[in-house]
């Protein structure tokens, strides 16, 4: 029950997370993604400095905001080099990398089922982003940066998590606070404010659901599954982006897209059927 309870918690954050996408597309339009995302994670500071009084873990903490800050910046960066559809599926590769992350760093191998759902993931990712022929470039590569960032914060929150002496939720604050601040720091790159309601929405939900709440899930309940079942679990975060933006965006869903969901919801099942 305990491991049903984590998984269901973690699909729970996929669902937060991919509607992000259509709520900061309509309120980001011409404005400064970079100190959007500073904002965010200001605010997300301020509500867990009011909701978790835990004394901050500086040294585990800040070493994941350098992976998540970092790849917040390389992500924003990249998309204003490559298209939206390369940035979506080269972004979600982060999840066949987290098994080589993890094995180098937990000494973690994945079942051979868990082989065959990266590797059923990474057609699904294709299938459902589409992405263009267009030749590799910067932004292509800063984006994949972003990827790889990602995967390592995924199998270091397991990693730390797993400690006993960890208080999870002191994971948090300096994830967040290091965040901002990289964001900040290339907020000059990132044009005008471009203010506007949707916008003052757009920045309270994703710092409070999709981040505050998120990311302690995260820490929360990933240990539970590990790390490579964690990311199978994180499949379903571009699934639901494409349905909320179906729905929210009236956006056109295709056919290849909809197999690419399939196949993805096969592999996150697959990958989750034992331990790996």
């Amino acid at each position: 029950m305990k491991r049903v309870r984590a998984i269901l918690a973690l699909l729970l954050v996929t669902v937060a997370w991919g509607l992000t996408f259509p709520v900061q597309k309509v309120a980001l339009s011409g404005s400064n993604p970079f100190l959007y995302n500073s904002f965010r994670f200001l605010i997300a500071s301020s509500f867990t400095l009011l909701f978790f009084r835990k004394k901050p873990r500086w040294k585990e903490g800040l070493i994941l905001g350098l992976f998540i800050g970092t790849g917040y910046a390389t992500q924003t960066s990249g998309l204003k080099l490559t298209s939206s559809t390369k940035s979506g599926f080269i972004t979600s590769l982060y999840i066949p990398f987290v098994p080589v992350f993890s094995f180098f760093i937990e000494r973690v191998k994945p079942s051979r089922l868990q082989i065959l759902s990266f590797l059923l993931s990474i057609l699904g990712l294709y299938l459902l982003s589409s992405p263009s022929a267009d030749p590799f470039n910067l932004g292509d590569l800063l984006t994949l940066f972003c990827a790889i960032t990602f995967a390592i914060q995924i199998v270091l929150v397991t990693r730390y998590t797993n400690n006993k002496d960890c208080d999870e939720a002191g994971l948090l604050l300096p994830q967040f606070l290091l965040t901002a601040l990289f964001n900040l720091l290339l907020a000059p790159l990132g044009g005008p404010v471009g203010f506007k309601w949707s916008y003052l929405f757009a920045l309270f939900f994703t710092a409070i659901l999709a981040t505050v709440v998120a990311f302690w899930v995260q820490v929360k309940f990933q240990k539970d599954v590990g790390s490579n079942s964690a990311a199978l679990i994180y499949t379903a975060e571009p699934v639901f982006a494409s349905l909320f933006a179906f729905w929210l965006l009236a956006e056109r869903v295709t056919s290849s897209q909809l197999i690419g969901m399939c196949i993805l919801v096969a592999a996150s099942i697959l990958g989750n059927l034992r331990r790996g």
